[in-house]
């Protein structure tokens, strides 16, 4: 028997009652639902939605049940991301994934934190059957953990998700909320601060004679590496005269959202010490992946007007708080020293 086909596919996608892709203008979102049957071809059907809302299901469920996928493409570049999946049944159970960060940033519908920062992944399982006479697919479900490397430099653009690597997978037996804490992620690198990727969670069906074992919830999250830099031009105790010398600004994987800048004040370095800004040195970025820059500053040394020692730091600041990626301490020395006599005439 078929399911009636008034289902809605809010109800299906939504942890609230209301699918939600992306908004803005270049980003266009469809839903595809895909008919599960054994024994016969799939059959795929795609269709337009708005950011937010609901509508029926363009087909109605077989049996063997349908799995129901949301993506969002974005125009340019192109890319394209899978936000949200569902698969629906007659006994399957529900499952809903969420990944939260200390990154508030929600544009792309993927979460997204740093190499050196904790995440948490709650998993909620409902429906589960516990009866001798209930199905095996009614009385838990599978969660895997998938990790894959963008590569050195790589952003994640339209890679290959199929060749993510599985690093773990347990049974899920319980009507709850699985919560998981993740201290640092598992992405593959040499340099644990620098790995670059993303970690899925991933929430399957036990495979029945109705229907093969289906997606019912996924969830993905980006990892960012650990930004770094470095002031040159100046020497560490170097003695300055009058004349203040270029100086160089090297900053490497500045993290998508963050301000770094260069600041100069009296005295040793200190951290949490709040100098002036050099012109020329403020670097604002919200985006979708990391950036490398490197400036050069010249003139800086007019805003500096007594003698005395004087430190330069080079900070970002990113949802994570502010980090020091480098300093300098030198000492200026601008006296004008004169040497005479005075003589008078009698």
């Amino acid at each position: 028997m078929k399911v009636n086909q008034s289902l809605i596919l809010a109800t299906l996608l939504g942890t609230s009652g209301s699918v939600f892709g992306q908004a803005a203008d270049f980003y266009t979102n469809f839903v595809r639902q895909v008919q599960l049957e054994p024994g016969v071809p799939q059959v795929t059907w795609d269709v337009s939605v708005l950011p937010e809302g609901e509508q029926l299901s363009p087909l109605a469920i077989n049996p063997g049940g349908a799995r129901f996928e949301l993506w969002t493409v974005k125009s340019d570049p192109l890319t394209v991301y899978l936000l949200d999946s569902k698969y629906v049944g007659a006994y399957v159970p529900i499952a809903n994934a969420v990944i939260r960060t200390e990154d508030p940033y929600t544009y792309t519908g993927i979460p997204r934190t740093r190499a050196d920062r904790h995440f948490v992944v709650d998993i909620q399982v409902e429906g589960l059957l516990s009866a001798a006479t209930d199905p095996d697919a009614s009385k838990s479900v599978n969660l895997l953990r998938h990790v894959q490397s963008y590569g050195d430099g790589g952003n994640g653009v339209n890679i290959d998700r199929s060749q993510a690597s599985l690093l773990s997978q347990s049974s899920l037996v319980n009507n709850a909320i699985h919560r998981m804490t993740i201290g640092v992620t598992s992405i593959p690198g040499a340099d644990r601060s620098k790995v670059r990727g993303e970690e899925k969670f991933s929430v399957f069906s036990i495979d029945d004679y109705q229907a093969p074992a289906s997606q019912l919830a996924s969830m993905s999250v980006q990892i960012w590496p650990v930004a770094d830099g470095g002031i040159t031009g100046i020497e560490d105790n170097e003695s300055l005269r009058f004349q203040s010398p270029s100086i160089t600004l090297t900053m490497n994987d500045l993290y998508p959202d963050s301000r770094t800048y260069a600041q100069i004040y009296d005295g040793p370095p200190v951290l949490g010490t709040v100098g002036t800004v050099i012109p020329g040195s403020a670097l604002i970025f919200y985006d979708a992946v990391p950036h490398d820059r490197t400036l050069v500053i010249d003139d800086w040394g007019e805003i500096v007007e007594d003698s005395g020692q004087y430190t330069i730091e080079l900070l970002t600041a990113t949802p994570f708080g502010t980090d020091r990626l480098d300093y300098v301490t030198f000492t200026i020395n601008r006296d004008i020293e004169v040497n005479g006599t005075v003589t008078t005439v009698e």
